[in-house]
């Protein structure tokens, strides 16, 4: 489970940090990259938290911050499978580490062990930024294998920002069992965003993008979710 909370961390860093570092990105990276691994070596998950980093690095070149990705949505494929398989081959730890340890000292009662922990951490960073390179990839990959210029295509006014809320939303009210207000905000991002959708009169295309775009993120959140909820089963 470790393994899995660390290798969303790591994809989810990359992305944060190409949105919000413009220069010296290289240091930025390294810096990243050295306290990941400092952090998996106080979770006694050394091995996990390096393997994290390449994942990472991987993922940067095959999913560029503009322009298709060059692998299409197999990088996400194998991304998911990849964090599901950590939590069904070690779904919980006997050793913590330090930093484990230090977290059942301080945690109060019977609260989630350092591995759902950082699991649940590693999806909420993947939801922010990464969650949105997913959505533009299936976007690219249904309106023409990524040949459609981003400037081209459909847009929706605060898509970024309502992208990740809207994410961070769904996977929290999955996870709390809220679903009746989770369809509430489900629905009420329909109703926000009809007049917008409404005013495309020519072939549809802003309706097409509106409904792929919501999907795949909704997806993304409900399989984030069901990670932890299987992650917390499991161990």
């Amino acid at each position: 489970m470790i393994a899995a909370g660390l290798l969303l961390l790591a994809v989810g860093a990359v992305d944060l940090l190409r949105q919000m570092i413009r220069t010296r990105r290289v240091l930025a990276f390294a810096i990243a990259a050295v306290l990941l691994i400092v952090a998996s070596a106080g979770l006694d998950a050394l091995v996990a938290g390096i393997l994290a980093v390449a994942v990472g690095a991987i993922w940067m070149w095959v999913v560029p911050e503009n322009g298709p990705a060059r692998a299409g949505l197999w990088p996400v494929a194998l991304l998911g499978l990849a964090a599901a398989a950590c939590v069904v081959v070690a779904p919980g730890r006997e050793r913590p580490g330090l930093l484990g340890q230090l977290w059942a000292s301080y945690r109060p009662g019977e609260a989630v062990s350092i591995d759902v922990a950082v699991l649940v951490i590693g999806c909420l960073v993947f939801l922010l930024e990464s969650g949105n390179a997913v959505v533009r990839i299936a976007l690219r990959s249904e309106m023409g294998g990524g040949a459609v210029d981003a400037d081209a295509a459909p847009t929706l006014k605060g898509g970024r920002l309502i992208g990740p809320l809207e994410r961070i939303l769904v996977f929290v009210l999955t996870l709390s069992a809220a679903y009746t207000l989770l369809a509430a905000v489900l629905a009420a991002k329909g109703i926000v965003r009809f007049p917008e959708i409404s005013r495309d009169r020519d072939d549809g295309n802003r309706a097409e993008y509106f409904l792929i775009g919501s999907l795949v993120s909704w997806v993304t959140s409900l399989a984030a979710a069901f990670l932890v909820w299987w992650g917390i089963r499991a161990g």
